[in-house]
């Protein structure tokens, strides 16, 4: 396939996170590989903040698809009235989508915010490929910013002052520099607190990338050893450290 071909049915989710985008890593692989690898590709659990954030995605980027979430007045998960009617979904509580909508608002009324999300050269949600330590990787780009040679990535935050800590610990500079490799252009964080709606916006140090390749390399070493050579037995992998 050309690089075309591939990225044009990266496009598609069902290839993105089907079959077809599996013979790729992704950041989101990161965390499997260095912390048990094993579990490399089993079924992610699906959890409310993963729907939470994908609706405020979408809200941002494809409004026009957000009619293809459910959502149900209740007041939390554990009633009645939500078992019944989500039919053992995960479903979003009109109170999040509330709160989501809020979050939009404050976003876009942010001029500055605005101006880097909207225009006629952004492309969204747009998907790239790349090779990396001699192995395949992914990346789908919320926003790319033509106009500043910018990617765009949105966050929501539990606590925006903690956001420089949660960067590090849920592997936000191997997302950064994966991105950068695959699209050419250096990476912001446009972040919103979930309570204060506070906004921040977050480049990318060069320590930053280099602790992202740091990461990227030994996860690829990871997968290389269990899944690439050949006579390798997980089941006989131990660590084996001096205290």
């Amino acid at each position: 396939m050309t690089s075309k071909e591939i990225i044009d049915k990266l496009r598609e989710n069902k290839h993105y996170y089907g079959e077809f985008g599996q013979q790729y890593l992704s950041n989101s692989n990161i965390s499997t590989l260095l912390d048990n690898p094993l579990a490399l590709r089993e079924p992610q659990k699906q959890i409310p903040a993963f729907l939470v954030g994908g609706y405020f995605h979408t809200a941002i980027l494809e409004p026009e698809k957000l009619r293809s979430f459910k959502v149900i007045e209740a007041t939390n998960r554990n009633t009645k009235v939500y078992k019944e009617l989500s039919g053992g979904e995960m479903c979003l509580l009109q109170s999040e989508v509330d709160s989501i909508n809020l979050m939009t608002d404050k976003l876009m009324s942010n001029k500055f915010c605005e101006s880097l999300i909207v225009g006629s050269t952004m492309q969204y949600e747009e998907p790239g490929y790349t090779i990396l330590e001699d192995n395949p990787w992914k990346g789908k780009a919320d926003i790319i910013n033509h106009d500043e040679n910018l990617i765009i990535d949105l966050k929501t935050t539990a606590d925006i002052k903690k956001f420089r800590w949660s960067a590090k610990k849920y592997n936000y500079d191997s997302q950064a520099y994966i991105y950068r490799k695959i699209f050419g252009y250096d990476l912001i964080f446009m972040v919103i607190d979930k309570t204060t709606h506070q906004i921040g916006l977050y480049d990318c140090s060069d320590k930053f990338y280099e602790a992202g390749a740091e990461k990227v390399k030994q996860a690829s070493e990871v997968y290389d050893l269990f899944y690439k050579t050949e006579g390798f037995e997980p089941k006989q992998f131990f660590i084996n450290q001096t205290l």
